[in-house]
């Protein structure tokens, strides 16, 4: 069944979206699909810290756009809200030719020009020199963090919690989760870069360690995902 929201383009559904992506990395699924794409064209803008989670999710999505497509943009500029005039071919009798004389005019379609072939040179000699090594991947966390009984004050594990501060580290959203006999778990998500942060180790060395274990009983990895 399809995930129906209200209009993004009001306070009311980016709050309906907020709540939605509290404890998810995407819209569906556990990578990105093409809801994400739907809903990333109704959301207008980085709604900021008045929305975080959509915040996280819109950044995140921005992201992996714009890894998508690596060309250099020159910026494009669409006035008024008219659709696009069709695309003319090459056989379209009725196309108007292009100035030869202008200099200055753009040419989409023509051959590679000397500069533009030592560049792609120098790109590719690059990539041989560095061997290809490629970027520090990123990883989405989420984590339930149990205190030790129903007596453990829960804003004080949050603090310690968040107190953990390293590179490639980045703390999300968060919500308390009742696990019965009145006592409640920390749910809390994470951004980490993959080869700065080891989870294995954050939990062990830092949440579960003294002095945060004071309130932290345990930790679990509840859902793992690259980004």
């Amino acid at each position: 069944m399809a995930v129906v929201f209200p209009s993004l383009s009001t306070e009311a559904g980016l709050k309906h979206l907020d709540e939605y992506l509290l404890s998810r990395t995407y819209i569906t699924g556990h990578q990105a699909t093409i809801d994400d794409i739907t809903v990333f064209g109704n959301v207008s803008k980085d709604p900021g810290s008045s929305f975080p989670n959509v915040s996280r999710w819109y950044n995140h999505i921005s992201f992996l756009l714009a890894s998508s497509f690596p060309g250099k943009s020159i910026g494009v500029k669409i006035e008024g809200s008219a659709a696009p005039a069709p695309a003319v071919t090459a056989t379209d009798s009725t196309a108007e030719a292009p100035n030869e004389d202008d200099d200055d005019d753009l040419d989409l379609f023509g051959e590679e020009t000397e500069e533009e072939k030592k560049a792609a040179a120098e790109r590719e000699a690059s990539k041989k020199a560095s061997g290809k090594k490629k970027e520090s991947g990123k990883s989405s966390v989420l984590l339930d963090v149990k205190p030790w009984d129903d007596e453990t004050d829960m804003t004080k594990l949050e603090e310690a919690v968040r107190s953990v501060s390293m590179p490639g580290l980045f703390w999300g959203a968060s919500k308390l989760v009742s696990v019965g006999y009145g006592i409640k778990k920390l749910q809390i998500m994470m951004t980490i870069e993959d080869d700065l942060v080891s989870v294995d180790n954050l939990i062990e060395d830092y949440l579960t360690a003294e002095p945060r274990n004071e309130h932290i009983q345990s930790c679990d990895i509840v859902a793992f995902n690259k980004i």
